[in-house]
């Protein structure tokens, strides 16, 4: 059973910057290909950005595409979202999820694709 755990979160004003951690044991990250979603209240959960096992290839929504950048740290085995230009509508909960071996089909964007979640962690931009 993979762990994550993720932190960073906080309140920022509109067009500051945050960078959030998700930190895993060394067997789940060296194995894992590492998403991040984001849930605001009343709407569904939604890809944010992922990182292949590697970190050579990366993925991010239009949304936070130029803003957002995924990164991991192999020796610390943590999965990084840097976050800058925050807008007001980044305001939301946000998971990591860990897809490992045999990796989902609907990876990187697909939710089914994960088969571990952390327990979130809130961003919230003020205007």
């Amino acid at each position: 059973q993979a762990q994550l755990v993720e932190s960073g979160g906080g309140l920022v004003q509109a067009g500051g910057s945050l960078t959030l951690s998700c930190a895993t044991s060394e067997r789940t990250f060296t194995s894992a290909a590492i998403g991040w979603f984001r849930q605001a209240p009343g709407k569904e959960r939604d890809f944010v950005a992922a990182i292949s096992r590697s970190g050579g290839a990366t993925t991010y929504a239009d949304s936070v595409r130029g803003r957002f950048t995924i990164s991991r740290d192999s020796a610390k085995n943590t999965v990084y979202l840097q976050m800058n230009s925050l807008k007001p509508e980044d305001t939301a909960v946000y998971y990591c999820a860990a897809d490992t071996p045999p990796y989902g089909s609907s990876w990187p964007s697909g939710r089914l694709a994960y088969d571990y979640w952390g327990q979130g962690t809130q961003v919230t931009v003020s205007s």
